[in-house]
């Protein structure tokens, strides 16, 4: 069962959560996966939302792949989410901690992901900590680059169709730097 820690309605009337939880039960239109470039879903909260979706999520990625070549920062893919009870998940690609420009690219990664949820009509949408797992970036530093940019995302978005946001966290190391941050 996830549970929400914290809830704050940001100036532009969209509710922000941090959620203690599995992102890939939460009941939302839309949720955004940590991908790669390549969208090949081998480990992490990849690897959840594709085993838990099905083998949708991976052949409609490759097929992803195929029309529109490898995924960037700014511009995520999407699919369906298959078995999920999220109808899209939404591909983002964060950036590599020490690639360079790191809080910029996941800035674009994080408002890639609500601009295409805005595009696919959705009013709601959960999202994990982009990039702090296997792509290393801290994750203090991270919360501040998220938080940042879902309030600037809204605060150029007057016609957003999203009316709720849902940062959800699995484990204790990830939310006690969000909350900390969250608090500042």
């Amino acid at each position: 069962m996830n549970a929400i820690l914290k809830e704050r309605i940001l100036p532009t009337g969209q509710s922000l959560q941090i959620v203690r939880g599995d992102i890939t039960i939460d009941q939302v239109d839309a949720i955004v996966n940590a991908a790669n470039e390549y969208l090949q879903h081998g480990g992490g909260v990849a690897w959840a939302i594709a085993r838990r979706g099905g083998d949708v999520i991976q052949k409609e990625s490759d097929q992803w792949i195929r029309q529109h070549g490898t995924v960037t920062h700014a511009n995520p893919a999407w699919t369906s989410g298959g078995a999920l009870p999220a109808k899209y998940v939404i591909h983002a690609v964060g950036p590599v901690w020490g690639d360079g420009d790191e809080d910029n690219k996941l800035a674009d990664a994080v408002a890639g992901s609500l601009r295409a949820a805005d595009e696919l009509k959705c009013a709601s949408i959960s999202m994990p900590a982009i990039s702090t797992g296997i792509f290393g970036f801290p994750k203090e530093r991270a919360a501040g680059v998220i938080f940042s940019a879902i309030e600037k995302y809204f605060a150029n978005a007057q016609a957003s169709t999203l009316k709720t946001v849902r940062i959800v966290l699995f484990d204790d190391a990830t939310i006690q730097p969000f909350l900390k941050v969250w608090e500042t």
